[in-house]
């Protein structure tokens, strides 16, 4: 193969809880991610809570396993406060402006997400609200004039907060009978308008953000590995009724994922490094390759962790594993046993300042063979097709005199990244179905709740405490993007 299949899926990526805003209009239900306040590169994000007898409120750094929520104190949204995803960049009102924009640059998928608490307000309702189902359908419909392949996300970062309030997020086997429901409630309403679906977003997430990931108020290793078994046999169960409904739909698996480097030849470099690679691996030894690995196990046994489980709970994971694996991909992480070395931040992931690598504001390397080590790591393991649902970079772009956005440093990034995954395509062979590049429409930051870590490809007027008028603007990169979709990846410079 010369270059990427004629029929390779080039598109961008977005989630509801950074993109779509409305967070209280058309029946929407309050989701974990509302109650997550903004932050920066040196300010965490915080949860804020409220006392249910008191009254008095209070707020707590989220990323991480360490925190605790006060006792008698639940998530609340609180006056005062600003909380990025009650607005994001609009999407809600916008769409059929930004889905042009794609449509314009030649976008054949689009990767979303779909606000589980706009389909199921409380996340455990007995009927869906119709006005989000008419929503997202509305979405759909507009894709599909631009010829643009929905691959929508179910869960990505936020649960609905009735379902953590009342139950305690994931660590509850009722949330499986839960996300069935509204899996299948979905598959069905949208069954001819949507062939891929991913089930959680960044799954192994569990391991450093189990609030984000699954709404856990109490995050002790017992409950996060809990919640992730419980999200597995929640996955297997959407995938056995996708294909009841219809087998031309296709479910997969999202992973966070990094190649892993030892920072030195010490051999407890290289064993740090492929620990920390088994703790990834993990999920999708699970969910795409259908069991549980000897290691996992063992760890859970030398931590006195035993899961809650029901007969069928290993033969649904082994039977309706994931069609195909979808993962995120930012660039590299270096680890070390070692104190005397800098240290620098990944995608909500600690890690060592690699001296090979150039690095942004943010701390984020641009490594040119990431994709091509990824796929082929991911490739070799479960022979699965791939897909590259994430991959991008953060940087506060700026508005020149002439009024225009000159990312020249987004493009170089794209193209080294690119490159990187075309090599895996046409020298190793690896089975590659796309690629959306992440935040095509500039959204709020995950990891800081910042608007001026910025990754798309479409800048939107607003800064990071909500002002501006949500105006968009093609960036150059635009312009880039559209040229490489037009010839197949071919056209580069």
């Amino acid at each position: 193969m010369k270059g990427f299949p004629k029929d390779f899926l080039w598109g961008g990526a977005t989630a509801a809880n950074q993109y779509e805003g409305a967070w209280n209009e058309g029946g929407k239900g309050i989701t974990t991610a509302d109650v997550i306040t903004s932050g920066s590169h040196t300010v965490p994000r915080r949860v804020t809570y409220k006392n249910i007898k008191t009254g008095e409120t209070g707020s707590m750094p989220i990323f991480g396993t360490g925190y605790k929520f006060p006792k008698d104190c639940i998530p609340a949204v609180i006056d005062g406060e600003y909380y990025p995803s009650h607005v994001a960049t609009d999407f809600y009102h916008r769409y059929k402006e930004d889905i042009a924009y794609m449509g314009e640059m030649g976008f054949k998928t689009f990767r979303l997400s779909m606000n589980w608490a706009r389909i199921f307000p409380n996340g455990d309702d007995a009927v869906p609200n119709e006005e989000g189902l008419k929503f997202y359908d509305k979405v759909f419909d507009e894709c599909a004039k631009y010829g643009i392949e929905p691959l929508v996300t179910l869960s990505h970062y936020e649960t609905p907060l009735n379902l953590t309030i009342k139950y305690g997020g994931w660590s509850n086997r009722k949330c499986i009978d839960f996300f069935e429901n509204y899996a299948k409630t979905v598959f069905k309403y949208y069954e001819g308008k949507v062939k891929y679906w991913l089930t959680f977003n960044e799954i192994n997430c569990m391991e450093f953000a189990p609030f984000i990931a699954g709404g856990l108020m109490d995050p002790s290793p017992q409950n996060r590995a809990q919640a992730s078994h419980n999200q597995f046999v929640a996955s297997a169960k959407a995938v056995r009724a996708a294909r009841e409904i219809n087998s031309e739909i296709k479910v997969g698996q999202m992973l966070a994922f990094m190649p892993i480097y030892p920072y030195t030849c010490d051999p407890y470099d290289q064993l740090l490094a492929m620990e920390i690679n088994q703790n990834n691996m993990f999920y999708a030894d699970v969910q795409t390759g259908g069991y549980y690995p000897a290691y996992r196990l063992k760890k859970y046994e030398r931590e006195g962790i035993v899961l809650d489980t029901e007969r069928e709970d290993f033969d649904l994971i082994k039977k309706y594993t994931a069609d195909f694996l979808s993962f995120s991909c930012y660039g590299s992480i270096t680890v070390t046993t070692h104190d005397d070395v800098d240290k620098s931040s990944g995608n909500l992931m600690m890690g060592i300042k690699n001296p090979y690598l150039e690095t942004n504001a943010w701390g984020w390397a641009t490594d040119p063979a990431c994709l091509r080590i990824a796929l082929n790591t991911l490739y070799d393991r479960y022979r699965k097709p791939l897909w590259i649902v994430e991959n991008g970079i953060g940087w506060d772009d700026k508005k020149e005199e002439d009024g225009k956005i000159h990312d020249t440093y987004r493009i170089d990034y794209l193209r080294k990244n690119i490159k990187s995954m075309k090599d895996a395509v046409t020298i190793d062979g690896v089975d590659l179905m796309g690629y959306t590049m992440w935040g095509c429409i500039d959204l709020v930051s995950a990891g800081t709740g910042e608007m001026k870590k910025r990754y798309g490809f479409v800048y939107v007027d607003r800064d990071d405490k909500g002002n501006g008028t949500l105006e968009r603007t093609r960036k150059d990169s635009f312009y880039w993007y559209k040229k490489v979709i037009e010839t197949n990846g071919e056209d580069l410079d």
